[in-house]
């Protein structure tokens, strides 16, 4: 068997995007993001990175809506931009989730070695004089006992484990907004008196950060200052947004795809939820804790904190809060396990796409036969590339390392650079998508049959109330994620140009710009020969593959259509109300 199966519900795809975009990230570094751009514009870091990643998720729904195709991410730049690039970036794709797990595991190690300076907390007035969480466990052993974890869940069938991360993800958001409605209580009760209400945005503090601390010590004010602190808080934002694209890797485990809307909706409810959780949670945490506070400040161009550097952590210990800085540590360690048991799937899944094209590796006879094995799959569950892919989970005994903090941030920067190189890639292919699908629209595509058929027409025609998933102005999003995208690639490791310079910040700020470059050259020798003169572009750019299908809800899932709008409070009105609240909730 080679197929992978139709299993997973709405709402197994719903949170499993939800959970996976839910590790590390928003824990440990919205302190980071505090520090560099201030509690007030680090919310608004937040909003803007979520909406170019929403824009170019929205990209990718629409696509695998319409066409659900096997490993989405490379098919659609593949077919309607050039083969080399869509492999390139299906390569991406798995380099970046392989990363991923190694990352979420370096972090699990650092979260284990949870101490709060005894200094900070006396000056803190905090009622206890140590507040430490450090068991006797080298990293090696850590490391390797959740690697085996995170294998056993991925080997489950899949419909389990899409249950396993129902349950996790509802378990995450529950505790995000717990986070968000403790930090509003504290600062409304004003437990520890610091200065009235939103005394982190007045003097001596401040909404916005005045200043960046450069490498070499130098500190720049003004107005070049604040708009390097905000680059880079947003840079530091977009790693906690990676995982918006499981969406589109699960259309081909997802029984619910065309009767449930599954593709339109999920897209739609992550990046709501995402956006709107990260943006109130970084605000009311960003109400008690200043961009001052000793343990958030970082100079450092890339680094990733341990526990007692998350603002969640400094937010309970100001306000004297016991038990809560362990339970919130605690915390951490599993939603960052749960997150790389979501990365293993992504990786694995990826890895089986591209193994199901022989084209997508080279011609000897060794890999071809790895690449059949990772073809295929048991009960459903394509074992091999699951093993391949967590293999590169030892990446994460790197956690024994002294400087582990700052190989963790590097890693993490090659996760976010390499990803967002593949959401521009994904973003241009719409351009191009929206193109092809207005020539069949208009029956002027010479590759789809029956194009006379004006009920054929209709299936490609973006107005037509049964096509599959559109949002209002997406070319302009795709645009807007396209230029986004861009300007983070090639501005993210600004800082290491500061004299002097950072070489091993600078190469792990670049590399992934590099290994996308060689493996789009490799492949136009794999396809078009040694002559660069003779390499021409390869795009099908072909609509017809599997055929369009009208989706079967009648009215449209997501849309509130009232039985009598012209009576509002009636019986039948509150009950169509309450099914469209509870369609966007669930």
């Amino acid at each position: 068997m080679n197929q992978l199966r139709p299993v997973l519900s709405e709402r197994h795809v719903n949170m499993m995007s939800f959970s996976q975009c839910i590790g590390i990230g928003l824990f440990l570094q919205s302190g980071r993001t505090i520090y560099l751009a201030g509690p007030g514009l680090a919310t608004l870091a937040y909003f803007l990175t979520g909406t170019v990643m929403w824009s170019s998720a929205a990209c990718l729904g629409e696509m695998t809506a319409l066409l659900p195709v096997k490993g989405p991410i490379f098919e659609f730049p593949r077919r309607f931009l050039d083969e080399s690039l869509g492999y390139a970036a299906g390569w991406m794709t798995w380099f970046s989730w392989i990363v991923l797990i190694a990352a979420e595991l370096v972090a699990i190690t650092h979260i284990f070695q949870f101490r709060y300076p005894p200094e900070q907390l006396a000056i803190d007035g905090y009622p206890d004089a140590t507040l430490q969480w450090t068991p006797h466990v080298s990293p090696t052993v850590l490391v390797l006992a959740f690697l085996i974890l995170l294998l056993l869940l991925n080997l489950l069938p899949v419909r389990h484990f899409g249950q396993l991360e129902y349950i996790f993800g509802i378990i995450k958001m529950t505790f995000i907004i717990l986070m968000i409605v403790l930090n509003t209580i504290l600062h409304a009760q004003q437990r520890v008196s610091r200065g009235g209400q939103f005394w982190t945005y007045n003097s001596p503090y401040s909404a916005g950060s005045q200043n960046i601390t450069l490498p070499n010590g130098h500190v720049a004010t003004g107005f070049g200052g604040k708009l390097g602190g905000m680059w880079d808080a947003m840079t530091t934002c977009l790693f906690g947004m990676i995982g918006f694209e499981t969406v589109a890797i699960t259309a081909a485990e997802n029984r619910d795809l065309r009767t449930e809307e599954t593709i339109k909706l999920a897209t739609r409810k992550i990046s709501l939820r995402i956006i709107t959780l990260y943006c109130l949670a970084t605000f009311t945490v960003g109400l008690n804790v200043p961009y001052t506070y000793p343990l958030i400040i970082d100079t450092r161009v890339i680094s990733f904190g341990y526990g007692q550097n998350s603002a969640f952590v400094n937010s309970v210990v100001l306000n004297h809060l016991r038990v809560w800085p362990y339970f919130i540590n605690d915390f951490i360690i599993f939603s960052a396990t749960t997150a790389g048991a979501n990365g293993i799937y992504n990786a694995s899944r990826t890895l089986h796409a591209l193994a199901s094209i022989r084209d997508a590796w080279p011609d000897w006879a060794p890999i071809q036969s790895l690449r059949r094995r990772l073809e295929q799959t048991t009960y459903g569950v394509p074992h091999a590339a699951v093993i391949v892919s967590w293999l590169f989970g030892f990446l994460g005994f790197l956690a024994g390392n002294p400087n582990s903090q700052v190989i963790l941030g590097r890693m993490v920067r090659c996760v976010v650079i390499a990803m967002l190189i593949v959401y521009a890639v994904v973003a241009a292919s719409f351009m191009e998508f929206y193109k092809c699908l207005k020539v069949a629209a208009d029956g002027d595509d010479e590759n789809i049959d029956d194009l006379d058929d004006p009920e054929v027409r209709k299936l490609y025609d973006r107005n037509n109330r049964q096509y599959p998933y559109r949002s209002h102005g997406q070319w302009l999003r795709a645009s807007y994620a396209l230029t986004g995208c861009s300007l983070f690639i090639l501005f993210n490791g600004w800082r290491t140009f500061v004299s002097p310079m950072s070489v091993a910040d600078f190469i792990a700020c670049y590399i992934p710009i590099l290994l996308f470059t060689v493996i789009i050259i490799a492949y136009q020798f794999k396809l078009n020969g040694w002559n660069p003169l003779n390499w021409r572009r390869r795009a099908s750019r072909q609509l017809q593959n599997p055929r369009p299908q009208a989706a079967v809800s009648t009215p449209r899932r997501g849309h509130l259509a009232l039985k009598d709008p012209e009576n509002l409070l009636t019986l039948d009105n509150g009950r169509k109300f309450f099914k469209w609240i509870w369609v966007w909730l669930k």
